[in-house]
């Protein structure tokens, strides 16, 4: 996919030798274009702006798991000995998703005219942040791209693993309450009034919990549009308010931080995203303070992107990173035991590495036990729920039944 200030354009020419070629390339003009592909050898016979779709089907979007892919994909093809401009062409070949193809040849084309691999990937900071680029960029600067890249990809795989454990255990329960209000929902609007119809015809005093249940259904009949309205404009209220203000949304991180259950999931995973990040960076050469730097962006909570922001500015007055790290007073003993173990030995990247996995593995535990928690506290609640809700419909029955 181009970037909002290139477009892609189809081309047909002719090689060195005289072989026909024709292929799609991402420019800001046609000019750009056709002066890439002469840097590249090729003498261009036409080349035109690829149409867009009629109907605006321009293929999947582009996830991180696919930049994870991708980068797995280069680091196989380097460490096996294939050029990189070549490298970027077997990947495209290999790729489904038209838009990350084009993404792909974008930067085959930028790296191909002489832009650093680096460079091409700073000019698509939707797809590669700033850490990315800073590592590739080390990699390239000390002449082991290959290395780092293989480094990146088992940064992006575990990041990218990590998040998905997390959304596992948010999306599961969620699902699960929404479903849960639905049914609700469509017994109150649908099955309720059916019943009230059938009490008007008693002519006898419907006990206090059928009533309780006949107003809240009269309720939500009434008023049911601005119930979902509210719900609606609650949620994107709220999604504004945490991208408008960073102090909300900052208290929202130290919130999120102190909920039962699932702030010891966000907790662990903070941790483990940090001593991943860290080790990550340290090992491809990225001094520490610049590595602090990177880390703090990458943290994932306000909370902790502060904590470590602190430790950096420490760090660089020349006091010890565990002793940094300690006097925040929000990193657990473990962590600061083996970061101080790592210093002392010279081997800070792999104790860090051990820590990561460490806390890695505690949020995939702590995900299936709160799943497995979950399952049974969810379904009673439905129980009793939906279960209260057809005594309370049956029950003036029961009580004429007794009376006959």
């Amino acid at each position: 996919m181009a970037t909002a200030s290139s477009s892609v354009f189809i081309y047909k020419g002719v090689d060195k030798k005289g072989a026909k070629v024709q292929g799609e390339m991402s420019g800001a003009s046609t000019a750009l274009v056709k002066t890439q592909l002469r840097k590249q050898g090729i003498i261009t016979r036409s080349v035109r702006k690829k149409p867009k779709s009629l109907f605006g089907g321009g293929g999947k979007p582009i996830t991180p798991m696919d930049i994870s892919i991708f980068t797995r994909q280069m680091a196989t093809m380097m460490k096996a000995g294939v050029p990189l401009v070549q490298s970027f062409e077997i990947v495209a070949e290999g790729v489904d998703n038209p838009n990350l193809r084009d993404l792909i040849m974008g930067i085959h084309s930028e790296v191909a005219s002489g832009t650093s691999f680096a460079l091409a990937l700073s000019s698509k900071p939707q797809y590669f942040d700033e850490l990315f680029c800073n590592l590739v960029e080390s990699g390239e600067q000390s002449g082991a791209l290959e290395t780092m890249l293989d480094r990146v990809a088992t940064y992006k795989e575990k990041t990218e693993a990590l998040k998905a454990k997390i959304k596992k255990a948010m999306n599961y329960p969620i699902a699960v309450l929404c479903i849960a209000l639905v049914v609700t929902g469509i017994l109150l609007v649908k099955v309720v009034p059916q019943f009230a119809s059938t009490f008007s015809s008693f002519g006898a005093e419907l006990p206090a919990f059928t009533l309780f249940y006949l107003g809240i259904s009269d309720f939500v009949i009434e008023w049911w549009l601005i119930i979902l309205l509210g719900i609606g404009i609650s949620v994107a209220s709220l999604k504004e308010a945490i991208k408008r203000s960073p102090a909300f949304a900052d208290q929202m991180d130290a919130v999120l931080l102190k909920l039962p259950v699932v702030g010891d999931i966000i907790y662990h995973s903070v941790l483990a995203r940090f001593s991943r990040t860290l080790a990550t960076t340290f090992s491809a050469g990225v001094p520490l303070i610049d590595a602090l730097e990177s880390v703090a962006g990458a943290a994932g909570n306000a909370v902790y992107k502060k904590a470590i922001l602190s430790v950096r500015d420490e760090v660089a007055t020349g006091i010890a990173l565990n002793a940094s790290l300690r006097k925040t007073g929000v990193f657990p003993s473990m962590l600061l035991q083996m970061t101080a173990i790592g210093e002392e030995s010279g081997a800070l990247d792999e104790m860090l590495d051990k820590v990561a996995g460490f806390y890695e593995d505690a949020v995939d535990n702590m995900v299936d036990g709160m799943t497995a928690l979950l399952e049974p506290i969810i379904m009673s609640i439905l129980g009793v729920v939906i279960g209260s809700l057809m005594i309370a419909m049956y029950l003036p029955i029961f009580q004429l039944g007794a009376v006959v």
